[in-house]
């Protein structure tokens, strides 16, 4: 191993993908926002907040590990042109990769095990779904990240269930008002993929690896991509017709601007890797704005 090379920690750092963090942070908060707009009635758990924050975090790490290992294995990681990869990079040997996935897993499992046993059993049935589908995107003998089918994931999990699960976890309620906003928060975590994988596509093309970036072609993806942004403006717009100070959430979308010229300019491979920190940050700053506008 070179000096040049991450050590200790560090490895741990960069396999967890501290960029796509935001896709686990957002729902969480904007789902805790929507609890705290809540006028009915009942008891509101604000500890439950913070454990399903811990799940939604795990979970991410732990799909991150997984993608990691099951593409190392897989030799889809050999020639890629984004951050490095544990497993692909031979830094780390699969298994313990492995493990580590099934660690993050195991966390989130206790911490929702934990909402679940003072809200609804039912809970334990999402939650297993939630760890099936973090697994199976990239692991398994057909996984569905290789069918083009990861960005209905990210929007599912990652929207609808961790912001519409966080409210009901507080306040053993959903509103349409959390529906709403749960698209929002879908189709900003959808872009952070889209993004990835638009990347990605000479690398998986080669590969086989069918991402839904490999399905609809370069100029599609970045149509795509764009419209996600048109898509979660107009959720904001339907949460505002309920609470006017949602309104907001559409000046954390201004953060974008930068990241849509670059790609509507044809930038490719490395190029995209800083439109990825862009989307993040169009992330955290969209769901911190809406947060604040909900609660109004």
């Amino acid at each position: 191993m070179t000096n040049s090379q991450p050590t200790g920690v560090q490895i741990w750092i960069l396999g967890a993908r501290l960029r796509t963090l935001p896709a686990a942070i957002m729902p969480v908060m904007v789902g805790s926002a929507c609890a705290g707009a809540f006028e009915g009635a009942g008891t509101k758990r604000w500890a439950f907040a913070l454990l399903a924050l811990v799940v939604s975090l795990a979970l991410q790490v732990g799909v991150n590990y997984a993608n990691d290992y099951s593409d190392g294995v897989r030799g889809t990681d050999e020639n890629r042109v984004g951050p490095l990869r544990l497993v692909g990079s031979g830094l780390v040997a699969p298994k313990i990769v492995k493990r580590a996935a099934f660690i993050a897993f195991g966390v989130a499992a206790v911490a929702g095990l934990l909402i679940a046993l003072a809200t609804s059993l039912w809970l334990v049935v999402v939650g297993v779904a939630c760890i099936g589908a973090g697994w199976l995107y990239t692991g398994g003998p057909k996984p569905y990240g290789y069918m083009g089918l990861g960005e209905l994931f990210v929007f599912v999990f990652f929207g609808l269930v961790a912001t519409c699960g966080t409210m009901f976890a507080v306040t053993q309620h959903i509103t349409l008002l959390c529906v709403y906003a749960a698209v929002a928060v879908g189709c900003l975590a959808v872009a952070l993929l889209v993004i990835n994988n638009l990347r990605d596509i000479p690398g998986d093309t080669e590969v086989d690896k069918v991402t839904l970036a490999v399905r609809l072609g370069d100029k599609k993806t970045r149509t795509l991509y764009n419209l996600l942004f048109v898509a979660c403006g107009a959720a904001i717009v339907l949460c505002a017709l309920s609470r006017r100070g949602a309104i907001v959430g559409l000046l954390g979308l201004v953060v974008a601007v930068p990241a849509i010229r670059t790609v509507r300019s044809g930038a490719s491979g490395r190029e995209l890797v800083a439109v990825l920190a862009v989307t993040g940050k169009t992330q955290m700053a969209t769901g911190l704005l809406l947060s604040l506008g909900l609660l109004l």
